[in-house]
C-alpha cells in the first residue's frame, strides 16, 4: 500500500485533466490509468487519458503543488427539513456562498411575475382582494391604467415558462435551461474561487445525472433526514400566521368594499 501511494501522481486518485480544465476534483477510474515519470495517474474518461499522454507537462505540478478547488457541497432533504438554516450557518462558518436553488429560480422570473410563484405563495389569493372595476374610480389604491400595465408586463420567455412550471408544479427543468444556470457556479467567478453550498439541488435522479454528465462534481452531498413531526413543528406556526394574515386582509377588504359601495350610492 505504501509503495502504491508513493507512486501515485500529483492529483492522487482524481483526474488531473478535469482539475486543470474544469477546476473539478473528478474521481479517476482504474481502467483509465496511465504512467508518467514512474507515477500512476487516473482519469475520468479514456479521452482525458489520451489528452494527458499527448502533453503530460501541462497537467502535472512543476515548482508548486497543484491548487485544489474550493469546497462545493450539495445539501438535500425534504421541504421543511431545515436545509436553508443549516446551509446559512455552514456558509458563514466556512466563508463560502449559500445558493438556495428555489429562491434563485424565483429571482430569475420575479422582474416579470412581480410576485413569487408556487403552491405556498398562491394561497394568498391576491386576485380575490382586487377592487371591482366599477368601484376603481373611488379607490385610491389602484387605477385602471396600472391594472392594464401590470397585465401587459407578464410575457414570459420559454425558459421563464419552464422555470415557472417547475416552481408551480415541480415539472423538471430541461437540460438547456439548467445549462444557463448551474455550470456558472462551478466555472465563473466569484463562485469558482470561493466555493459554495448548494441548497436543494439536485432534487431528482435526472438532475443528479445532469451534474455527472456535465462533469460538475460536488465534493460532498449531505441528505438531511427528519421525522414528520419535526417538519410539522417547523412549518405549522408559519402557515398558521399566514392564514391569520389572510383572514385579517379579507376582513379589511370586505370593510373597504362596503365603504366604496356606500360612497358610490351617495
Amino acid at each position: 500500500i505504501k509503495q502504491k501511494k508513493r507512486h501515485m501522481g500529483d492529483t492522487k486518485h482524481f483526474c488531473p485533466v478535469s482539475l486543470k480544465e474544469n477546476f473539478v476534483l473528478y474521481p479517476g477510474l482504474q481502467e483509465h490509468a496511465a504512467k508518467y515519470k514512474e507515477k500512476i495517474y487516473y482519469f475520468s474518461t479514456s479521452e482525458y487519458r489520451d489528452k494527458f499522454l499527448k502533453n503530460p507537462e501541462e497537467y502535472v505540478a512543476h515548482n508548486e503543488p497543484l491548487q485544489a478547488p474550493p469546497l462545493r457541497a450539495c445539501l438535500l432533504g425534504i421541504h421543511g427539513a431545515g436545509k436553508s438554516t443549516c446551509a446559512r450557518q455552514i456558509a458563514d462558518k466556512l466563508g463560502i456562498f449559500h445558493i438556495q436553488f428555489e429562491e434563485y429560480l424565483q429571482e430569475l422570473i420575479l422582474p416579470k411575475t412581480k410576485k413569487k410563484v408556487g403552491p405556498s405563495f398562491d394561497e394568498d389569493h391576491e386576485d380575490d382582494n382586487k377592487i371591482p372595476e366599477e368601484l376603481e374610480d373611488f379607490s385610491e389604491t389602484m387605477t385602471k391604467t396600472e391594472t392594464k400595465k401590470s397585465k401587459q408586463e407578464v410575457e414570459l420567455t420559454d425558459e421563464e415558462e419552464a422555470i415557472k412550471a417547475n416552481l408551480m408544479d415541480n415539472t423538471e427543468l430541461p437540460p438547456e435551461v439548467l445549462d444557463k444556470i448551474v455550470p456558472d457556479w462551478w466555472k465563473k467567478e466569484p463562485f469558482r474561487s470561493t466555493g459554495f453550498i448548494l441548497d436543494g439541488f439536485p432534487r431528482t435522479s435526472d438532475e443528479a445525472r445532469y451534474l455527472s454528465e456535465r462533469g460538475l462534481c460536488p465534493d460532498v452531498a449531505v441528505y438531511i433526514q427528519v421525522e414528520e413531526g419535526d417538519v410539522l413543528d417547523r412549518l405549522f406556526p408559519l402557515r398558521l400566521k399566514k392564514w391569520k394574515d389572510r383572514r385579517r386582509k379579507k376582513k379589511e377588504y370586505k370593510k373597504k368594499l362596503k365603504e366604496l359601495k356606500a360612497k358610490k350610492r351617495v
